[in-house]
């Protein structure tokens, strides 16, 4: 049985505590810690979003295992606008707000795998995996 863990992300409390979340996860897996910054960073970003452009919505962590390698499974999901054009979210300095436009992308690069589906007016939901 995999280990999983649902947190809700309502307001900026809950992005700081999604991100206290991920490391404790990434330090009992054993990650890195170039590792575990990789995966912290990508989730404060994504947690970010799911507040600010969906809306709020929910993070589901998990362990997941492919043969010898174990890793972990960030799904951020809302219920928000969605993406019109992911293509263009998924480039740097793209920004919809204020941001640096780096919030997409850049979790993209800091991942092993990477996942978006959305569509207009049905929300967002963003895969990440982490492999130890």
């Amino acid at each position: 049985m995999t280990k999983t863990e649902t947190l809700p992300i309502k307001d900026s409390s809950d992005v700081v505590f999604v991100r206290q979340r991920v490391r404790v996860w990434a330090t009992e897996m054993k990650l890195s810690l170039v590792d575990q910054t990789k995966l912290v960073t990508a989730a404060s970003e994504l947690g970010r979003n799911t507040l600010e452009h969906g809306g709020g919505g929910q993070l589901e962590i998990s362990e997941v295992v492919n043969g010898l390698r174990k890793g972990i499974k960030l799904t951020f999901s809302d219920k928000g606008p969605g993406i019109p054009d992911i293509k263009l979210a998924l480039t740097d300095g793209y920004t919809s707000r204020q941001g640096m436009g780096l919030g997409l992308g850049g979790s993209k690069r800091l991942m092993n795998e990477f996942e978006i589906q959305s569509a207009p007016g049905e929300g967002t939901t963003v895969t990440v995996i982490r492999w130890k």
